[in-house]
């Protein structure tokens, strides 16, 4: 991969990374109800289901997600009751502003295996990369360095948007300091996380 090409995939895939769907729409939300901090396990998760299509792309595994159908759909389903769950439970959580700022490690592993799943269940993303990567490479004539280079190139961008809309939103949050203004913050990251898991669920 010259070094072009590799600047030119590397915009692209971070325009991805920022374009609106379920991931985006979770990461807005917990943002809003958790801070910065909150989001990176989430994008981390997101980031690392992306990354595994990439590497199944890389290596020519295109009929994975034909054969894998209903596997998919199991994870896709599993994905978006719990992201209902959780617009449910910001929707119903008592407000303690003393404890806004703070994160535990259960939340960060919840955020983790929330995010791999919203990627994961996507078997498309496997597709569009195996569409996407021969504008940049030859699969074909693709070697190991080819396929580091690669990764660490999606790894970057794909963290770099993710943590950007992230930070935009926890900005955005610390203008809410009030118990009104909490409870509604809340139910509007709820109401997200929610039509997250509704579009996941009813997405083909």
């Amino acid at each position: 991969m010259s070094i072009e090409s590799a600047i030119t995939y590397f915009i692209a895939i971070f325009i991805f990374a920022i374009t609106p769907g379920p991931g985006i729409f979770a990461l807005i939300s917990r943002g809003m109800s958790s801070g910065f901090s909150a989001c990176i396990p989430l994008a981390a998760g997101m980031t690392l289901g992306d990354l595994i299509y990439l590497t199944l792309a890389c290596y020519g595994l295109a009929t994975l997600a034909e054969h894998w159908n209903e596997v998919f759909t199991v994870i896709r389903i599993v994905g978006a009751i719990y992201l209902i769950y959780l617009g449910w439970k910001m929707w119903t959580a008592p407000i303690h502003l003393a404890d806004i700022p703070k994160d535990t490690t259960l939340g960060s592993v919840k955020g983790f295996v929330q995010g791999f799943l919203i990627s994961s269940s996507n078997p498309k993303v496997i597709l569009f990369y195996i569409a996407f990567l021969p504008t940049f490479i030859d699969l074909t004539q693709m070697t190991q360095s080819d396929i580091v280079l690669i990764a660490v190139l999606t790894l970057t961008a794909l963290m770099l948007g993710l943590l950007l809309i992230s930070a935009g939103v926890s900005t955005a949050r610390k203008a809410f300091r009030s118990h009104k203004a909490m409870r509604t913050l809340n139910q509007s990251a709820g109401s997200l996380m929610i039509l997250a898991g509704v579009y996941l669920a009813t997405k083909s």
